[in-house]
């Protein structure tokens, strides 16, 4: 296989694009944890409480996700600088490696994307179990 300068340089806008979704994921989670914060001050709600703790999970899976992607787009410039040396074998290397980093960036979104769907979950059941007690 051929590994020109182009090949590690197609990565860079999906990249960029990933990590800006990673950016925004943070911080809308920063701000519906100052959110909870308060009304946790407030209430001492038990559902609010365990709402916390799984944004703590997931605020750690974001941050990882972070860092797999950056460690994955400095793998993509690292590989075009040693192909641009002229080392392709040592280039290719590089490149599957940061195509790696990249994998396992985005298993750690899916975890994080499928916490955040459990979470939703349990807020909708107790949304329900409310609406029952009403009734």
């Amino acid at each position: 296989m051929e590994l020109t300068l182009t090949t590690p340089g197609l990565l860079f806008p999906a990249l960029s694009l990933l990590l800006l979704a990673y950016t925004n994921r943070f911080l809308s989670l920063a701000s519906l944890i100052r959110g909870l914060k308060d009304r946790y001050a407030t209430t001492h709600s038990h559902l609010v409480y365990g709402q916390i703790q799984n944004l703590r999970t997931r605020l750690v899976l974001i941050r990882n996700m972070q860092a797999f992607g950056i460690a994955s787009l400095f793998g993509c410039v690292l590989c075009m600088f040693v192909l641009f040396a002229g080392y392709n074998t040592i280039g290719k290397y590089v490149f599957g490696f940061s195509l790696i980093l990249l994998m396992i960036s985005l298993g750690l979104a899916l975890r994080e994307i499928q916490i955040s769907v459990n979470a939703l979950t349990l807020e909708l059941n107790d949304l329900e179990g409310a609406e029952e007690q009403q009734k």
